[in-house]
């Protein structure tokens, strides 16, 4: 937990002016081609200035901002059409994890990293069929994670962190910044920043143990070569198989990731192309207590309810990005990618009658899906100044065009099971059919976007709006026949600012507003396969930003609202009243001292349920969102051994409720893991150990994703070795 009081004099204020440093370079981005589909605008890396402000773009990971002390978080990130800031001069909240987190905490999805934020839980564990979260209580998907600013082009199951540099995450929407998430999460925005070759050659191998018996082995190589290392190459390979997290079960990754880039002193290039191969016998289930007068005791983490289940990802990603510099003020972009992905899962349902000791029927069927998707992004940058104000103004457009479509086949046996000691799965569905398209989902977007700097820095004032249209055809899985289409447009408008009194003191506020685009209900419902039409969010939000030295604090308070996504009593999924969430967040990051670095952060949320039909729960708490979430990690390098860091995290989240009438919750949970790392040099390679326990105290617990819970992981060991040769 966070304490707000004021740091010690030990902690003095310093007072550097960071966008002095800064040289007047822009940022943006970009393909190779012509682009007239473009989508989502997000762009990372090199610096930019405009007199005092920084807007940065894609570069490589050697000119992303530079971490903060301690290393784990960096100094700032991208924000899509707003460029790349330094936190304390962004208007929002924001997180930017670094590829040294990354490999200290020995992160393997993106679940590992982004709950170290008191904002953010997940909703599903390690081993289940994806990972999917809470940002500000609302849910969002993976599916709903940025690569490089472009949506719609990582798998939407887990994303593997080997091939990462940076993950950004915006609390609050993200719509102005990177147009509308594909699967309609407006909580907040995870944007992943691809490793990018270093000056200094790599050539890095490290083998992992997870228990219970899960090894892995990952190659991460990267050189420049040319005239100042203008070309770039980096490679980041895994295979991974064995039983991890579930008795039985066996977790295969296939992993491949091939980063390419140019810089030059006006243009920069780059290209990513990517291959994972996702492949889980035995994954973690979800299940529905509704109807129940209490929730189970949750089983062992170590348990699925749907035993030799199997989930089978295939995707296959490439994607492009280009800037180049007109003048010195005026810089245009573009970026095209293109991922196409199947997965193939068994898919058991459970059937009443189910009851509080933890029976239930279970039926077999199988679930599989495909997607299309491109995604693109073009716009121009200028940096002026007129009247002593300056200007970094952005015209932008993004577009995203996925085709979607899936089968399901029932089966038609049905056994009885227990959540304790779970049943052999009956039959699949005799025959398997073969997969049609769903939907055809459009996104594409107008921007522009003004940063104004005043008083030498000591007023930033963004304005911005985007105009956002979404087209949607829904198709008969059977016949093809087209059987839905809606299009529908509106305007998100975003208003930020930043005071600084102090160098190091930011004063901040915002509103921002966007459309997200309804999701395809899926199966357990009576509108299964139904689209939902778009709706819209809005959110105000204050905060405070004090930079220390070596530790910055924030604070900050929103309201955050938004049409409520749930069952009715006919078991139609839609959206049906108002969730509106009230919260204040609290955290802290940096070093404590030299050598004791801390993450810590405190979330308060206050969800009610308002504008319900019929008064039907009104006011009543919003299902899945605690009141109080606690982070705590500190990472110490111990004086006595040189090169022996340790480690310590705990995490606690309230109680929670599983349904809108208040009558299911979910008891709080406290989790606690340590750690140690040893750097050393072995017939002079550097070499590094690591070995982490999650869940240390192998607590048992309920994690909720929607109406459905499924139990958490339980203790788990890791140990891996690293090798640069």
């Amino acid at each position: 937990m966070t304490d707000s009081r004021p740091v010690p004099a030990l902690l003095p204020i310093r007072n550097p002016r960071l966008n002095d440093a800064l040289r007047p370079l822009l940022y943006g981005a970009a393909t190779a081609s012509l682009l007239l589909a473009s989508s989502a605008a997000a762009q990372t890396a090199a610096p930019a200035t405009l007199s005092p402000i920084t807007i940065q773009g894609e570069r490589g990971s050697s000119e992303l901002p530079p971490p903060y002390a301690g290393g784990q978080v960096a100094r700032g990130g991208s924000l899509g059409i707003l460029g790349t800031a330094d936190a304390l001069d962004t208007p929002f909240s924001t997180v930017n994890y670094t590829a040294q987190m990354l490999e200290d905490i020995q992160a393997r999805t993106l679940a590992d990293v982004i709950v170290n934020d008191a904002s953010v839980r997940a909703t599903t564990s390690t081993g289940g069929f994806g990972e999917d979260f809470t940002i500000r209580g609302f849910p969002i998907t993976t599916g709903d994670t940025g690569l490089n600013g472009l949506y719609g082009l990582l798998p939407a199951n887990r994303i593997p962190m080997e091939m990462v540099e940076r993950v950004e995450l915006l609390k609050g929407p993200g719509t102005l910044m990177r147009g509308i998430p594909p699967n309609g999460g407006i909580g907040g925005s995870v944007n992943i920043v691809t490793k990018r070759a270093q000056d200094e050659p790599l050539t890095r191998l490290t083998t992992t143990y997870a228990s219970k018996a899960n090894l892995s082995s990952h190659l991460d190589v990267g050189r420049r070569f040319g005239e100042d290392h203008a070309w770039g190459v980096r490679f980041n390979g895994v295979l991974r198989g064995g039983e991890a997290s579930i008795n039985g079960g066996n977790q295969k990754l296939g992993l491949g990731a091939l980063a390419l880039d140019y810089r030059g002193s006006r243009l920069r290039w780059s290209l990513d192309a990517l291959y994972q191969d996702d492949d889980i016998d035995g994954f973690r289930g979800q299940m529905s207590f509704t109807g129940l007068p209490a929730v189970p005791d949750a089983p062992d983490g170590r348990i699925t309810f749907y035993p030799d289940a199997r989930l089978v990802q295939r995707d296959r990603t490439v994607a492009s990005r280009l800037e180049y510099d007109l003048t010195d003020a005026l810089t245009v972009y573009a970026g095209l990618g293109y991922r196409d992905n199947t997965v193939k899962q068994e898919f058991p349902i459970s059937l009443a009658p189910r009851t509080v000791e933890g029976d239930f029927n279970v039926m077999n069927t199988y679930y599989d899906s495909y997607s299309k998707t491109w995604s693109g992004d073009i716009g121009l940058k200028a940096r002026f100044t007129t009247a002593g104000i300056g200007h970094a103004l952005t015209l932008g457009a993004t577009r995203l065009d996925q085709e979607a479509g899936n089968a399901y086949s029932p089966g038609t046996v049905i056994v009885p099971s227990n959540i304790y000691d779970p049943s052999p799965l009956p039959p699949s569905a005799a025959v398997r059919q073969d997969m049609q398209r769903a939907a055809e989902t459009t996104l594409e977007s107008l921007a522009i976007a003004d940063t104004l700097s005043f008083a030498q820095d000591r007023m930033l004032l963004t304005l911005g709006a985007r105009r956002q249209t979404v087209i949607n055809d829904g198709y008969d899985t059977t016949t093809g026949a087209r059987t839905s289409r809606y299009k529908a447009s509106a305007v998100s408008p975003v208003a930020g600012f930043v005071i600084k009194p102090l160098d190091d003191l930011s004063l901040y506020g915002n509103y921002t507003a966007g459309l997200t685009s309804g999701r395809i209900v899926g199966p357990g419902y009576a509108n299964t396969g139904e689209i939902l039409t778009p709706y819209k969010s809005k959110q105000y939000e204050a905060g405070v930003k004090m930079d220390w030295g070596r530790l910055t604090t924030t604070l900050a308070v929103y309201q955050l609202a938004r049409p409520s996504a749930q069952a009715n009593a006919g078991n139609v999924y839609g959206y049906f009243g108002e969730q509106r969430n009230r919260g204040l967040e609290l955290s802290a990051y940096g070093e404590i001292r030299p050598g004791l670095r801390v993450l810590a952060s405190a979330a308060f949320v206050q969800g009610r349920l308002t504008k319900t039909p019929g008064g039907l729960h009104e006011g009543n708490s919003a299902p899945g969102v605690p009141r109080q979430a606690f982070n705590l990690g500190l990472d110490w390098d111990a004086p006595w051994i040189n090169g022996l860091s340790l480690n310590g995290r705990v995490a606690h989240t309230s109680s929670i409720y599983l349904d809108s009438a208040n009558t299911l919750e979910l008891p709080s949970v406290t989790t606690f893991g340590l750690g140690a790392r040893y750097r050393t040099k072995v017939a002079g390679k550097a070499v590094v150990l690591r070995a982490d326990v999650d869940n240390l105290t192998n607590e048992r617990y309920w994690l909720a994703s929607g109406t459905f819970a499924t139990n958490g992981a339980g203790r788990t060991v890791m140990l891996s070795a690293s090798v640069d040769f």
